[in-house]
């Protein structure tokens, strides 16, 4: 496999490598392994979400219809009364 930086992100990601005591190639292998790793532990139970934008107000699953046939009827209004 190959990846390719620019110059300046090759330079200092040897010098941090180097700074670590570790091979360019460590390097690069534990910042993928940590990046791979949080993006794990954030893969929780979806159901934590379930709720969280519940304002309280209309359902537009059961009432969409209900809503575009209001804003099409005031648009419809607007449009006649700028006539």
């Amino acid at each position: 496999m190959q990846v390719t930086l620019d110059r300046e992100q090759h330079h200092r990601a040897g010098l941090k490598a180097a700074a670590l005591g570790m091979s360019f190639a460590e390097y690069i292998r534990r910042l993928v392994a940590a990046d791979l790793a949080d993006q794990q532990q954030d893969d929780g139970d979806i159901s934590e979400i379930f709720g969280i934008g519940d304002s309280g107000g209309g359902d537009v699953a059961r009432d969409g219809d209900d809503y575009l046939a209001q804003a099409l009827s005031e648009a419809h209004a607007n449009e006649r009364s700028h006539r």
